[in-house]
């Protein structure tokens, strides 16, 4: 069974910074664009960043660009969001996902795994 676990979220004051990790089991996803999305209160789910397991090609968010920095680490199949210089408005549950499709995909649709998701609240 394939299974997500996120964890490392919490509260942080602004301008400070947390570690997302997204441990990945049950099946190989070598083949595999991983992903952390974020949902706010009374907002849909939003892409934030990918990375391609293969060769570890990213993409962000422009809302994240230069804050954000996704990355894995394949002898321990984990996904890393490194997030710096956090803003209130970065407070959301963020989850973490797999999609089989080689290219960067930033709508769920595209997804067929995903993790419980972890809260990261940032207090002005």
């Amino acid at each position: 069974q394939a299974q997500l676990v996120e964890s490392g979220g919490g509260l942080v004051q602004a301008g400070g910074s947390l570690r997302l990790s997204c441990a990945a089991s049950g099946r190989t996803f070598s083949s595999y664009n991983m992903a952390w999305f974020r949902q706010a209160p009374g907002k849909e789910r939003e892409f934030v960043a990918s990375i391609r397991w293969s060769d570890g090609n990213t993409d962000y968010a422009n809302s994240v660009k230069g804050r954000f920095t996704i990355s894995r680490d394949n002898a321990k199949n984990t996904v890393y969001l490194q997030m710096n210089s956090l803003k209130p408005e970065d407070t959301a549950v963020y989850y973490c996902a797999a999609s089989p499709r080689y290219y960067a995909n930033y709508d769920v649709s595209g997804y067929n795994y995903w993790g419980q998701g972890t809260q990261v609240t940032v207090s002005s």
